[in-house]
C-alpha cells in the first residue's frame, strides 16, 4: 500500500508535547455524544510508516439524564496518514464467536485477535430503573463479504452473563483526508429495550509474515522538512440513531523523530 500523506498543518513554533487523549462532545435534541482517541507513539518518522495503536472510545447519553436513544450503526473513519495491514494474519468467523465467553473466544480465534476493549449499557425495566450491563471486548480480525472486517466480541457477566458480535465493515476512500472507514450496524439489545451508553477500543497488533515484522496499525508523521511535526484530524465519528446522526471530528498530532 502507498505511503498516506496527512493533511495537515505544520506545527513550529511551540515544541510539541507528548500525545494526550482528545475529545470532542456533540449534542442535538436530548442526545449527547462524546467521541474520544489517541494515537501512540506520539513520535513517528517523517517519510515511512511506523507501528502504531490506537484508542478510541465513545460515549452516549440523554441530555435529561434518561435513558438514551437505540444506537443503530456507527461508523469511524481514521486519517488517511494512517494504514492497515491484514497480510498473513489469522482470521475468525461469527459463527466461531457466537455465544462463547472470553476465554473461549481467545482460545478459538487467539491467533486473529488486534485489539481489546470494554463496553456498558442499560436495560429499561418497566417496573425497576434501568439496569446495568457491561463487559469485556475482543477484536479479532476477520473477513466480510470477501473483504477485509473485524469483528467485536462483546461478553459480560452483569446482570447475566452474555455475549454477541458485532461484524464491522474496513472500507477505503480514495480521497479525502480520511482514508480507511469502520463501520457496523449495531444490533437491538434485550428485544430493543437494551441501549448502549459506553464503548472503549485499543486497536494494534505487531506480528510476522514470511520472517519479515509487520503490524495491523501504521503510520508516519508526513510533516514537511524543517518542521518538528503536525497537527491532523486523526477520526470522524459518525453515531446513528433512529431519528438522528450525529458527526464528530476528532484532532490530533505528532512529532517526528
Amino acid at each position: 500500500m502507498r505511503r498516506l500523506a496527512i493533511a495537515a498543518i505544520a506545527v513550529s513554533c511551540l515544541p510539541i508535547a507528548a500525545a494526550v487523549a482528545q475529545r470532542q462532545v456533540v449534542q442535538k435534541d436530548n442526545v449527547r455524544v462524546s467521541f474520544g482517541g489517541r494515537l501512540l507513539p506520539h513520535a513517528l518518522p517523517r517519510e515511512r510508516p511506523a507501528p502504531v495503536t490506537v484508542h478510541l472510545d465513545g460515549a452516549v447519553e440523554a441530555v435529561d439524564g434518561g435513558s438514551p436513544p437505540r444506537l443503530r450503526e456507527i461508523s469511524v473513519a481514521v486519517n488517511r496518514a494512517g494504514r492497515l495491514s491484514v497480510a498473513g494474519l489469522p482470521t475468525c468467523t461469527a459463527p466461531e464467536l457466537q455465544q462463547t465467553s472470553r476465554e473461549r473466544a481467545l482460545a478459538l480465534c487467539r491467533g486473529a485477535l488486534v485489539g481489546r476493549g470494554r463496553w456498558a449499557a442499560g436495560v429499561d425495566s418497566a417496573d425497576a430503573p434501568s439496569i446495568p450491563a457491561g463487559g469485556s471486548v475482543l477484536v479479532f480480525n476477520s473477513r466480510r463479504n470477501g473483504q477485509p472486517g473485524m469483528l467485536l466480541h462483546l461478553f459480560g457477566t452483569r446482570p447475566v452473563r452474555a455475549a454477541f458480535v458485532i461484524p464491522f465493515a474496513i472500507s477505503r476512500r480514495s480521497r479525502g483526508e480520511f482514508g480507511t472507514v469502520l463501520s457496523a450496524k449495531i444490533p437491538k439489545l434485550a428485544s430493543d429495550s437494551g441501549y448502549v451508553t459506553d464503548i472503549e477500543l485499543t486497536l494494534g497488533r505487531r506480528y510476522r509474515q514470511g520472517g519479515e515484522p509487520r503490524s495491523f496499525l501504521s503510520a508516519s508523521c508526513a510533516a514537511p522538512a524543517g518542521f518538528p511535526g503536525a497537527t491532523y484530524q486523526l477520526a470522524k465519528a459518525t453515531f446513528t440513531f433512529p431519528e438522528l446522526r450525529l458527526t464528530s471530528k476528532l484532532p490530533g498530532d505528532c512529532r517526528v523523530r
